[in-house]
């Protein structure tokens, strides 16, 4: 333990003087490759101060492509070899991916999420964010919706087990959900290996964490609205629903369009939630789930490498979008 806090407390020292170290001698390198003296002085100066802010950058710029950069060529090489890395097989991993059973599994329930889970979190999180700033412990509320946030997606899913556990009919139930239904005279249900219906079960794990982050967003841009607009449509006779719905979200749709992207990208890298409830089993598979199966269990570098670059895929585009409409909104 002594080890482990030594060594951690040197990396970080070690680290900070790195980083000053380095600061101060990129600058004194510059300066003496550019001074800021005789003829060219001038010159000097406006080069130097194109060149600095990108030594100041360099850092952070070379670790960006180390870690992500340089994995998305290494995953596109390795989906063109086989399970080993070494052996060149062109496209017989994606010919694979496309008559693969599973993969179509995977693929359909992370659309499924995608059409879900976004519009789910989104729209409690807005409903929340406008119940619980007309309250007087709106500010508590918010606190409670909040906290699951706080919580791991595996954390959260061993919470949820309780919740959907199952017990043969006659014994106590010590499922949240099979004691409500049992209470009420109906059979319990071992709900997450239903199929088609326990990807909704596991769904509502995630929406219950995200709407705690949509509602902090949206409430945010709620108190931004202008009290203007609504102090007018109050008076052409609106009411409190056309208010919220035809004035005030109209205002906000630019925040809830960054919160419902956002959330998606959650989403499409979803895997703690698959893992810890259901491993992928009873249709319940994802991308992410499958590639990690292919990867560590199958030990497929090529395979796992295609699955892999399915996702990026399908969260690069969402993620464009999501950064140039949060500049339109910082304008």
């Amino acid at each position: 333990m002594l080890e482990q806090i030594t060594f951690a407390l040197g990396t970080m020292i070690a680290g900070v003087f790195g980083c000053v170290l380095y600061f101060f001698m990129s600058n004194k390198l510059l300066d003496a490759a550019l001074p800021a003296k005789g003829v060219n002085a001038g010159r000097n100066i406006n080069r130097a101060n194109r060149i600095r802010p990108w030594l100041f950058m360099f850092p952070a710029l070379f670790i960006l492509g180390l870690y992500l950069v340089y994995p998305v060529f290494n995953s596109i090489w390795l989906s063109l070899h086989n399970r080993s890395g070494r052996t060149w097989v062109g496209l017989d991993n994606w010919v694979w991916l496309v008559k693969d059973g599973k993969f179509r599994e995977s693929l359909f329930n992370n659309i499924l999420w995608l059409i879900t889970v976004p519009a789910l979190a989104t729209f409690f999180g807005l409903i929340a964010a406008a119940l619980t700033d007309r309250i007087r412990w709106g500010n508590f509320a918010k606190s409670l919706i909040f906290m699951p946030m706080a919580i791991s997606f595996v954390g959260a899913s061993v919470i949820w087990k309780f919740v959907y556990d199952y017990r043969a009919a006659g014994q106590e139930q010590i499922g949240l959900l099979n004691a409500i239904v049992y209470g009420f005279g109906g059979d319990p249900a071992a709900w997450i290996t239903l199929p088609f219906w326990n990807n909704f079960f596991l769904m509502a794990i995630l929406v219950w964490i995200q709407t705690g982050f949509a509602m902090v967003i949206l409430s945010a841009a709620l108190r931004g609205i202008s009290e203007e607009t609504i102090e007018a449509a109050i008076l052409d006779g609106a009411n409190p629903w056309q208010v919220f719905w035809k004035i005030k979200v109209p205002q906000i749709w630019g925040t809830v369009a960054v919160v419902w992207t956002t959330i998606t990208v959650t989403v499409l890298k979803i895997f703690d939630i698959v893992l810890a409830m259901t491993n992928g089993q009873w249709g319940t598979q994802v991308l992410a789930n499958y590639m990690f199966d292919w990867m560590f269990r199958g030990n497929d570098y090529g395979r796992a490498s295609a699955i892999a670059l399915v996702i990026m895929l399908m969260v690069t585009p969402i993620m464009v979008w999501n950064i140039r409409n949060a500049r339109k909104e910082d304008i």
